[in-house]
């Protein structure tokens, strides 16, 4: 019989990436909600220190360790952080990403190119492999992937961006299939129009009246009519982070707002 209590992350110990803000932040606020102690990284160790006060109000114990993950030596410095505060890992939340600059494929260059990859595909690849062995070690963990629709179907003027969230779509497979023995689940988030400061970079170039028209356009194509919240990411982070999604690996779960349906982009 089903026990709604597996839900339950009390006791787990979760690192997410990008935790400052957007969706990274709504994430490790319903990770803290659901009781588990949570290690947040970013760039800018002031953000980091907001969120983690705000966590701290609901009875959260937080880590903040600054970093940037697009560096390997970084990256194996969060985790030993992580484990030498907590002793384990339970669950890792890539997140952190690269903001989609707008250049077309005639245009972006490889500045551009090597930017987004290290962090949005380099960075989630070695992160999951470096926490992915203090999971083998311990006997099984989650690692969630958050993607995009973009990585399904591309969007004009960000084609570097959609390459490498459909790389974090492949790299979620890859570490599934090789991980599932070692009771490492791993699955992929992938959000449609959330309403951060990510999604708004898609208009940073337009006028204040072009950019709103825009969003009103998106919201046109919309089937929900709106733009999500990031909190409306975080319900799926708890159930592929809980014991509930012990049968669940390799898989993606679409939150969009019904975009896709339409075959729609922003």
């Amino acid at each position: 019989m089903f026990d709604l209590s597996k839900f339950s992350l009390k006791g787990k110990v979760a690192l997410v990436t990008g935790g400052s803000r957007g969706i990274g932040q709504g994430i490790a606020y319903g990770f803290a909600k659901a009781g588990a102690k949570v290690a947040i990284t970013s760039r800018k160790a002031q953000d980091l220190e907001a969120t983690a006060c705000s966590m701290t109000d609901v009875g959260c114990e937080v880590l903040v360790v600054p970093a940037h993950l697009g560096k390997i030596e970084e990256i194996q410095k969060v985790v030993d952080t992580v484990v030498q505060k907590f002793g384990r890992i339970d669950i890792l939340v890539n997140n952190a990403g690269a903001s989609p600059a707008m250049a077309s494929v005639l245009d972006s260059d490889e500045r551009l190119w090597d930017t987004i990859m290290n962090l949005n595909l380099k960075g989630v690849y070695f992160m999951s492999q470096a926490v992915a062995k203090v999971m083998k070690k311990q006997g099984g963990g989650k690692i969630i992937n958050v993607a995009s629709i973009d990585g399904v179907n591309p969007e004009p003027g960000v084609s570097v961006y959609s390459i490498s969230k459909a790389g974090c779509r492949q790299v979620t497979r890859a570490f599934a299939m090789e991980l599932a023995r070692d009771n490492i689940q791993v699955n992929s988030i992938l959000p449609g129009p959330i309403e951060t400061k990510m999604m708004n970079s898609h208009w940073f170039h337009l006028t204040p009246e072009e950019a709103a028209k825009q969003r009103e356009e998106l919201c046109k194509h919309l089937p929900t009519c709106r733009i999500g919240e990031p909190d409306e990411i975080a319900g799926a982070a708890i159930y592929l982070a809980s014991d509930a999604s012990s049968y669940t690996t390799g898989t993606e779960i679409i939150i969009d707002g019904g975009l896709l349906l339409g075959g729609a982009h922003l």
